[in-house]
C-alpha cells in the first residue's frame, strides 16, 4: 500500500492473462491484486503471441480498468525472429514513468462525472429498445481520469465491464434514470464527459403484460426523452467543463458542430461509423475533437484508452 506506482516489466502472456482474469497463484499476482496505486505494464513475448487475439483482448481489458500500457517495441526476439513483441528499452520506460509522474495530477482536486453505455427503454416486461453501445469508451475515460487524480463518478447503463479502480459508480437502465442520476451529480462536478448512448425516444404506455403476436404490423408510439447534455449546457453555473460525444453516419462534422453550439458544450468528440475500427464493440476508436472556436483536431486510430487520455489531456490544458 506504500507504493506510488507498480511497474510490471517484462510482462509475459501468462501473467497478463492471470491479471486480466483475477487469478492469484504467486507473489507477483498477490501484490498486484492488493495494490491501490496506478499500474504500468510492458508486455514482452514472441511476435505471433503478442498479436494473438486473446492477448490483445487481455491488454485492452487491463487498459479499460485504468492500467497504463507501454507497448512492445520491434526488434530481435528470444526466438530469433525479429518483429513486434520486444520489451521497450529500460531507458525509454524510465522516461515514460517520468511523464506519468507529471500527468497523474492533471485531474487532482476535480470532481469528474462520466456517463457510459446504452440505455434500455421498455416496451413490455420482455422487450426493450436499445443500441449497440458497449460502454468501453466511457469506462476508459473514467479509468484515465481516476489515474490522473480525479474524484470520478461513472453513471452507466447496462454493460458487462469491470469497474475501474477508484471510481464510484451508479448503474441505471432507462434514459429517464440516466437523466436523473447525471443531473444529481452535475452541479458538484468540475468536468463532465457524457459519452453514453442515451436513447432519443422511449415507448408511450409500457404494456404490463407481454404483447402477443397478432397482426402483420404493429405500431409503437414513442415520446422524445429529455436531453441530458442540453439541460446541462443551459444551466452551466460554476464554469464546469462540459464535453459530449457525437456518433454520426453522414455529414459528420456539420452535425457535430450543430450539437456543439446548440448544447453549449466546451468540446465535442466526433466519431463516425464509416471509419473501420471505430464505433461500437471495437477496442479502438478514431475520433475528431471539435471546440467552439471552430478548430477541429483529427486523431488517428488508437485504443480507446489512448483516446481517453488524449481527451483528458486537452481538457486539462496540457495540449
Amino acid at each position: 500500500e506504500w507504493a506510488d506506482l507498480m511497474l510490471i516489466a517484462p510482462l509475459s502472456a501468462n501473467t497478463l492473462a492471470k491479471m486480466a482474469r483475477g487469478i492469484c497463484d504467486n507473489l507477483l499476482l498477490a501484490v498486484y491484486l492488493s495494490t491501490r496505486c496506478p499500474v504500468v505494464f510492458a508486455p514482452a513475448m514472441d511476435l505471433e503471441m503478442y498479436h494473438q487475439t486473446t492477448v490483445q483482448q487481455h491488454i485492452e481489458d487491463l487498459q479499460s480498468i485504468g492500467h497504463i500500457l507501454i507497448p512492445a517495441a520491434s526488434g530481435e526476439l528470444a526466438s530469433g525472429l525479429s518483429g513486434e513483441g520486444r520489451m521497450e528499452e529500460p531507458e525509454r520506460i524510465v522516461g515514460i514513468l517520468d511523464q506519468l509522474e507529471g500527468r497523474k495530477n492533471w485531474m487532482k482536486g476535480k470532481k469528474v462525472l462520466v456517463s457510459a453505455g446504452p440505455t434500455r427503454e421498455s416496451i413490455d416486461p420482455v422487450r426493450y429498445i436499445t443500441n449497440h453501445s458497449s460502454g468501453r469508451m466511457g469506462y476508459a475515460i473514467a479509468a484515465q481520469a481516476a489515474a490522473m487524480g480525479g474524484d470520478v463518478t461513472l453513471v452507466h447503463g447496462p454493460v458487462h465491464l469491470k469497474l475501474p479502480k477508484n471510481v464510484q459508480e451508479e448503474a441505471v437502465v432507462s434514459a429517464d434514470e440516466m437523466y436523473e442520476s447525471c443531473m444529481k451529480y452535475f452541479a458538484q462536478s468540475d468536468v463532465i464527459i457524457m459519452s453514453a448512448a442515451v436513447a432519443d425516444y422511449s415507448a408511450v404506455g409500457i404494456s404490463e403484460t407481454k404483447i402477443k403476436k397478432s397482426a402483420d404490423n404493429m405500431v409503437i408510439n414513442l415520446r422524445k426523452n429529455r436531453d441530458i447534455l442540453k439541460s446541462m449546457g443551459e444551466s452551466k453555473k460554476k464554469g464546469q467543463f462540459l464535453a459530449g460525444f457525437a456518433l454520426e453516419t453522414d455529414r459528420e462534422e456539420e452535425n457535430a458542430r450543430v450539437k456543439l453550439k446548440e448544447k453549449n458544450l466546451d468540446m465535442i468528440v466526433l466519431n463516425s461509423l464509416r471509419d473501420p475500427g471505430a464505433g461500437f464493440h471495437h477496442a479502438t476508436n478514431k475520433v475528431s475533437i471539435l471546440v467552439p472556436d471552430g478548430s477541429v483536431e483529427e486523431l488517428p486510430l488508437m485504443s480507446k484508452a489512448e483516446v481517453a487520455f488524449e481527451i483528458l489531456k486537452r481538457i486539462a490544458g496540457e495540449s
